[in-house]
Parts: C-alpha cells; sequence; structure tokens
C-alpha cells in the first residue's frame, strides 16, 4: 500500500538541460598547436624568475594571507558537515530519565485511590533508531557533502595561485618602477648636465638666455617624474605587504628587486620558455584548480538530485527500547517495572502540495547552473592561454624592434650631445634626442616587464602546478549521469 501511495508523488517530466563540455573536443586553435612543448607549471613556478626575495615573499604570503587561512576554514567547515550527513546514515542511540509529581484525576484511567492523589511518574529508557535508507536518500546526501569538501580543497587550490600571481605581478611591477627610475635619474643628471653646459656658454658669451631656459625647464618635470615613480614603489611595497597579511611596516623592507636590473640595459639572462604541454585542452581539466572546483561542484548537485528524487518514497525506520517505569520510587528498579519494545515505523508522501516536485525542480536548475558554470569556466581557462600564449609571442617580436630602435636612439643622443658641447647644433635638438631615446628606454623596459607579467598569467592559465595532485571525480561525469535521469 505505501508503495502504491507512493506514485500520487510523481516525478516525470523534471530532468537536466545541461550538458558537461568535453575537453577534447574544444578546439585548441592555431597559436596553441603551433607552439613548442614544455612540461606543465610546477608549484613553485615562480622561482623561475630567479630572485630569492620574490621566493620568500610567496612563501610568506602563503603562510600568512587572511585570504588563505579563510578557504582553509571553508575546507574544515565543509569536511564537519559532511561528517553531519555522515551521522544521517548510521544508528543513533539515545537515553531518556523523567521524573515527574503530579496530581492525577479521578475522571481519568487510575481509580482511587491512586486517583484524586499526588504521586511520582518516574521513567528511565534506552532508545535506538535506524533509518534503513532504501533509496538511498541519506547516503546521496553524504555523497553530496563529501564532493562539498574537495569543492572547498580545490577552491582553496584556486585562491594559493591567486595569492601567488598576485604577488608575483605586484613585485614585477615594484621592478618596473625601480628600472624607471633608474631611467628618470639618468635623464635628470643628463638634463642636469644640459643645463650646466648652457650656463657656461651664456657667462662665456657663446649662448643665449633662450638655450639655457631650454635647458633647465626639463629639469622640474624630470624631478617630479621621480617623485611619482618613488610614490609608485611606496605603494606597490604596501600593496605586497598587504597581500601577505602584514602591515605597511613589512612593505618598508622590501629591498630593490634583482629583476629590476634585467628590465634595464642588456638582459643576458635565459628567457622564459613559450611552450605548452601536450593536449591542454583535455589535461586543463586536471589542472585548474577552479575547473577542478567546478567540476565537484557539478558532482555535488547530481547526487542533490538523487537525494530529492529519494524523497519521493517511503522512510522505513526500526526502533526499538528498553528501560524501567513506575509510579513512586517504592518498585522503580525492580523487574516488573520493566518495559521493552520494538518495531518498524513508515512515512511516505502522498500529497505534499507540489513540495516535492518543486525541490527536485530546484535541485535540477541547480545542477543545470553547475553544469553551464563549469562549461564556462573551462573555455574561459582555455581562452586565457591562447591569450597568454599570443601575448608572449607578441612581445617576443615587439622586444626586438624596440631594442633595436633603442640603439639607434642611443647613437642619435650621442651625436647630438658631442655636437652641442662643440658648438655644431642647437641645444634644442640635443633635447628632443634625448627625449625619444628616453621614450625608448621606458618602452624597452615596459615590454620586457609585460613579457614576464604575461608569462606569470600563462603559469596562472596553466594551473600552476597546484591541480595535478587533487583528487579528481570518477570518469563517469555527471554528464552521462544527468542523460540517465
Amino acid at each position: 500500500m505505501a508503495l502504491a501511495l507512493s506514485a500520487c508523488a510523481d516525478f516525470s517530466g523534471i530532468s537536466p538541460q545541461s550538458k558537461l563540455a568535453d575537453g577534447n573536443s574544444l578546439s585548441a586553435g592555431a597559436e596553441l598547436t603551433s607552439i613548442a612543448n614544455t612540461a606543465w607549471p610546477t608549484s613553485a613556478w615562480w622561482q623561475s624568475y630567479r630572485d630569492p626575495q620574490l621566493d620568500t615573499l610567496v612563501q610568506q604570503a602563503i603562510a600568512d594571507s587572511p585570504n588563505l587561512k579563510i578557504a582553509q576554514a571553508r575546507i574544515r567547515q565543509a569536511s564537519s558537515l559532511a561528517g553531519v550527513a555522515r551521522a544521517a546514515t548510521l544508528p543513533k542511540v539515545g537515553a531518556e530519565a523523567s521524573s515527574t509529581r503530579g496530581l492525577y484525576s479521578t475522571e481519568y484511567i487510575f481509580p482511587p485511590p491512586l486517583g484524586g492523589s499526588w504521586n511520582w511518574d518516574n521513567e528511565f529508557t534506552v532508545k535506538a533508531s535506524y533509518d534503513l535508507d532504501l533509496w538511498d536518500k541519506d547516503r546521496s546526501a553524504l555523497e553530496s557533502a563529501l564532493d562539498t569538501v574537495h569543492v572547498s580543497a580545490a577552491e582553496a587550490r584556486s585562491a594559493q595561485l591567486n595569492l601567488e600571481v598576485a604577488v608575483v605581478r605586484g613585485y614585477l611591477q615594484l621592478a618596473t618602477q625601480y628600472a624607471l627610475r633608474d631611467i628618470a635619474s639618468s635623464t635628470l643628471t643628463q638634463q642636469t648636465s644640459i643645463a650646466s653646459i648652457a650656463q657656461r656658454k651664456l657667462t662665456a658669451g657663446l649662448g643665449t638666455k633662450l638655450e639655457l631656459s631650454q635647458a633647465e625647464t626639463a629639469l622640474p618635470e624630470a624631478r617630479a617624474d621621480i617623485e611619482k615613480i618613488d610614490e609608485n614603489i611606496a605603494l606597490l611595497r604596501n600593496q605586497i605587504a598587504a597581500l601577505s597579511g602584514k602591515g605597511p611596516g613589512s612593505g618598508d623592507a622590501i629591498q630593490r628587486p634583482q629583476l629590476a636590473a634585467r628590465l634595464v640595459g642588456a638582459d643576458n639572462s635565459a628567457p622564459l620558455a613559450v611552450g605548452l604541454p601536450d593536449n591542454v585542452p583535455a589535461h586543463l581539466i586536471g589542472r585548474r584548480p577552479d575547473v577542478i572546483a567546478q567540476r565537484w561542484r557539478v558532482e555535488a548537485m547530481d547526487k542533490n538530485i538523487d537525494a530529492a528524487k529519494a524523497a519521493f518514497y517511503p522512510d522505513i525506520n526500526i526502533s526499538a527500547f528498553i528501560g524501567l517505569q513506575a509510579l513512586g520510587f517504592t518498585h522503580f528498579l525492580s523487574s516488573a517495572a520493566s518495559v521493552r519494545g520494538a518495531g518498524p515505523a513508515i512515512s511516505l508522501p502522498i500529497f505534499e502540495g507540489g513540495r516535492l516536485r518543486a525541490n527536485l525542480g530546484a535541485q535540477t536548475a541547480a545542477l543545470d547552473a553547475a553544469i553551464e558554470s563549469y562549461n564556462n569556466t573551462l573555455v574561459q581557462a582555455l581562452q586565457s592561454v591562447a591569450d597568454q600564449i599570443i601575448k608572449l609571442k607578441s612581445l617576443q617580436q615587439q622586444r626586438g624592434q624596440s631594442e633595436q630602435a633603442l640603439a639607434l636612439a642611443t647613437q642619435s643622443y650621442d651625436l647630438a650631445k658631442r655636437g652641442y658641447q662643440a658648438g655644431l647644433t642647437a641645444n634644442i635638438n640635443v633635447i628632443q634626442t634625448q627625449l625619444v631615446l628616453l621614450q625608448q628606454q621606458q618602452h624597452v623596459t615596459q615590454i620586457r616587464a609585460g613579457y614576464l607579467d604575461s608569462w606569470a598569467q600563462l603559469m596562472q592559465a596553466l594551473g600552476g602546478g597546484l591541480g595535478d595532485d587533487l583528487p579528481q571525480p570518477a570518469s563517469t561525469g555527471a554528464a552521462e549521469i544527468a542523460a540517465e535521469k
């Protein structure tokens, strides 16, 4: 009868609409297939920059960042909630004791002299119950909770990767500002030298006040540029310190990055390689923590649908009790006061006003949303890899052209300066060639810094070596399960 009546609660017509994207089906594109092969990033990928201070700062951030501690707390919270779900699948045993003094009615089941008198009603029982969970409702809820633990673990890895990249990129900006300060300081020195030459020529009667004024006009602006760069350096130090969960005072201890020397002048270090591992679209699924987190979320939502469907069927519980029950204390501890019993209990939904169907519909929609979120994350992950490869290849070409332009600008400036010192050219020519040289120096520095920054973003796009050891969902994904449902 219970099974027949449960048919009144029907879940037909409610099924998932979305399907998981297959990494193998995504086209990598020409930019990804024509690139050289390299290994996947390691968990300490930033060490490729060969700057010990950067290594220390990243490790400090990982150890002390409040954001990572929040992510770790979420893992512990999810694990505890999984423990709550596990408890629902186990037998329950409890004890109850009560002692109540009351006046018994003469018009109830107790005859005089008990009726109409005051007495004690004493009871002590041990009760046990177990839900047979024939339709795996509790087990599905437990599996969903365990999948949520995996989600939290993957999200914690994703937060760590984002933190590492934020520290590295902030440090690269700091190195860039130091390099630009070198250029600005050198420019101020050269402009001061030109102004000094103009002053000596005016004193000797060989120059004009216009030439001196033109030379001195550039000095305040050059000093302002240096002040602005110093401001940026201080702000970036504070930013890096904050990423590590420390105060601004910690940022004051950050020294000039060794990377700055590679951004100005000749760079004889080996360039960071531009390459990709084999079959990036398919393997990215098991490498990027954010993709893995979305996949586990799909699995958790799928288990919630199983639990929602099981709610349509009857629940069967087996319970038992044993204890003592007596009026008064005289015979409370005797065998005559013993009570015991056991038996099944069944509950089933018949007419729930659409609650069960609405709940199943909500869980199904949640699964569809999780699947589409996974698909979107996977597509964006592949796009970010392609974008950084395009940027790196372009920056390689730009660097060659900009360094050639810098060499020509340096040559022009040297010629103009020697000509001015010999009295063969006007001061304005020196200033103009110097401005061109400054622009080329800044351009080369920014391109080199941009290359290092794009390489860091490529490591992030490839998962940064933080997802390859995370547990993976079963090979039978939610797409196939959803199709069965």
